[in-house]
């Protein structure tokens, strides 16, 4: 696993800190993960698992693009080259539920693809009924490497 120092600003403490960070995980402090209250495990098969579910929820590309620059301009500085060097990504996913416009739940990641992938393997879980919507949402908010390592 690769991991990196950076030495970041951090705008809204005002302190300078020096923090080891993988890449494909967000910093937990800020990103810790958010869920969309109109999606539960009672609904999900007329939310999330219905075909289509995401593209009605997603936020536009002008939302992201503007958080993700602030967000490289302060405390994900260093974690893409450039802009478009990463995607704006939700923690817990769009089709697990997560909440589509928190903040708290969108980070820039450099390896989107890869998460992609777990993600819709998860989803496929929870809409069979093999894997709970809590389960899938913790076990992707706390490391999603490990968890879709497990699943």
């Amino acid at each position: 696993m690769k991991k990196v120092i950076i030495f970041a600003l951090l705008a809204l403490a005002g302190i300078t800190q020096a923090y080891a960070v993988d890449r494909d995980l967000p910093n937990p402090t800020y990103t810790p993960g958010a869920i969309s209250p109109a999606v539960t495990q009672a609904n999900i098969q007329q939310t999330i698992c219905v075909s289509g579910y995401t593209a009605t929820v997603r936020p536009s590309s002008s939302y992201t693009t503007a958080l993700k620059n602030r967000q490289l301009a302060t405390y994900y500085a260093g974690n893409c080259t450039a802009t478009t060097g990463c995607e704006e990504d939700h923690l817990i996913a769009l089709e697990l539920g997560g909440a589509p416009k928190d903040e708290t739940n969108l980070w820039p990641e450099p390896n989107a693809q890869a998460k992609d992938t777990c993600e819709n393997r998860l989803k496929k879980q929870v809409c069979a009924g093999t894997l709970t919507l809590k389960a899938a949402q913790v076990g992707i908010a706390g490391n999603w490497k490990t968890f879709c390592a497990a699943h």
